[in-house]
């Protein structure tokens, strides 16, 4: 798939997904009935992803051409889910529950913790690229709170100060960055 953008030149065809990723989109729509393509956007939208680190609009088009829907209706997708980011992010990406049976149970102050230690602002990435810090709505686990899923996948309970602390300093000393 390719989309057409222009220069001083005029337009300029440049690939905005791969072949692989194609087939990867064919493998996920061929577990649904023909006439229910769209029904794979979902995994269609983690495979770009997985690959590329977020959501472009073009990537959006792109899987919408692909399942023969609406780029609106990818769009209310990828904005709907918090697991979809629709910009970079960094490498990790920490996402605090903060809503109300957390909040009450520290998930803000966690927050707020994460935000001194990290020096960024909620929905900030840090100078080095390495963290981005998010909210998140309800992550089903509000009797372990404080609460956070790392990079989509990694569930975190009962996250402490010293929790938070030793989490971030394991995930710089990962990257050689203690």
């Amino acid at each position: 798939m390719n989309a057409v953008s222009s220069n001083a030149n005029g337009p300029v065809l440049a690939a905005v997904l791969s072949e692989a990723t194609y087939a990867r989109f064919a493998r996920e729509v061929a577990k649904y009935p023909a006439d229910q393509a769209q029904s794979a956007v979902m995994a269609c939208l983690s495979i770009v992803q997985q690959e590329q680190g977020f959501v472009s609009h073009a990537s959006e088009k792109a899987i919408a051409d692909y399942l023969g829907m609406p780029v609106m209706a990818v769009h209310e997708v990828t904005t709907f889910y918090n697991m979809y980011n629709q910009k970079p992010v960094g490498k990790f990406k920490l996402n605090v529950c903060t809503n109300l049976p957390c909040l009450l149970r520290d998930g803000g102050h966690a927050l707020e913790h994460l935000e001194r230690k990290l020096g960024v602002p909620m929905g900030g990435t840090t100078a080095d690229g390495l963290f981005t810090l998010q909210q998140s709505e309800c992550l089903g686990a509000c009797a372990d709170s404080p609460v956070m899923l790392v990079n989509d996948r990694h569930m975190c309970s009962f996250m402490s100060n010293e929790k938070l602390d030793q989490l971030i300093d394991g995930l710089k000393a990962s990257e050689g960055k203690a």
